[in-house]
């Protein structure tokens, strides 16, 4: 079977360099807890990241530039940011083309040049898709200037994974000052990807862009569990808002999830009913969280096998438009394409 994770992070030099004096201690504790450096992982998209694919059966990667990313900075330094990630990413697809491919980074701090990249990279580069990590330096992408991004993703029928980063400042001091620990994966970058999501979806944007798939991961970062809830209460929101359908609607309709980081059985069950089968699609969120791990929980998760397939490959080839290799690929690598 083959094996298709979407949510994999790399780190370019500039990037790097950018970011030297943000705190590092994350990366510590969390490299110990895994086994692995995950500075040095982010650094590597060749040879050391195939293996680390290898040992556990993960065919292809779908690149990623990792948050805090251009989102963040300047503008003029966003552009060269972006530029110079999506060049590199480029490079290790071109050379290992059936097990990379790679999601934009964009320059989001001046709209119209995230667009020209955006369009630059689908069509000279062969991206499949965009990742945007959170607000922009305290915007979001239900503002209209940003929907420029959303009009060429729904032009090439290619998604935008809305990658979760540190919570708006606002946020950050009322709820977790004194706190910043449970601020970025423990719980703070779920808040700040779902409600960036929902305020996308109150916004209209849907109705505008009816074929635009936004990817979450991390589960669908708890959505899927708030489904009920969320719809009983914002069916007359929706409505006074102008909006041409229920909210539960567009969420079945333009929201995929991962299993980045999120290897729960019963998390995943529970967003199997919610959102169905073939819109969730399998990740592991490399290098903060172990491939190995991802990959046993996949292969024990208790559903059908027609199932399994669409989470590990067939829904991210279809909504990402990857190529689907012949057998004679897969065998080289020492297994079988499914049929």
């Amino acid at each position: 079977m083959r094996v298709i994770t979407l949510e994999e992070h790399f780190t370019s030099p500039l990037q790097t360099d950018k970011i030297k004096n943000q705190p590092r201690a994350v990366f510590k504790d969390r490299s110990a807890h895994l086994g692995h450096d995950i500075e040095a992982e982010l650094s590597d998209i060749g040879e050391r990241r195939l293996a680390a694919m290898d040992a556990a059966g993960i065919d292809m990667q779908v690149l990623s530039l990792t948050q805090p990313g251009c989102e963040t900075f300047d503008a003029d330094v966003a552009i060269s940011m972006a530029r110079d990630a999506n060049d590199l990413m480029y490079q290790a697809v071109k050379a290992h083309p059936t097990r990379f491919a790679a999601f934009a980074a964009l320059p989001t701090p001046d709209p119209e040049a995230a667009v020209k990249e955006f369009e630059r990279t689908i069509m000279k580069l062969g991206f499949r898709g965009a990742m945007i990590n959170g607000h922009t330096r305290g915007s979001f992408l239900d503002d209209r200037k940003y929907w420029g991004i959303f009009d060429c993703a729904q032009a090439h029928d290619l998604p935008i994974y809305l990658h979760p980063a540190v919570p708006h400042s606002g946020l950050m001091q009322a709820y977790f000052q004194g706190f910043e620990d449970l601020s970025r994966a423990a719980w703070g970058f779920a808040i700040d990807a779902s409600v960036h999501f929902l305020r996308i979806l109150f916004s209209g944007a849907f109705d505008e862009f009816p074929k635009l798939k936004i990817i979450l991961g991390h589960m669908g970062e708890g959505l899927p569990f708030g489904m009920h809830r969320l719809g009983d209460h914002t069916g007359y929101v929706a409505k006074r808002r102008g909006l041409k359908r229920q909210p539960l609607e567009y969420m079945r309709d333009n929201l995929v999830i991962t299993t980045a980081g999120a290897f729960s059985i019963p998390a995943l069950l529970c967003s199997l009913l919610e959102v169905g089968a073939d819109n969730v699609l399998f990740s592991v969120d490399w290098p903060y969280e172990s491939n190995k791990v991802g990959a046993e929980f996949l292969k024990a998760l208790p559903i059908s096998e027609h199932d399994r397939e669409k989470i590990a490959h067939k829904n991210a080839e279809r909504i990402l438009r990857l190529t689907v290799h012949s057998n004679d690929d897969c065998e080289r690598r020492g297994r079988r394409c499914p049929k």
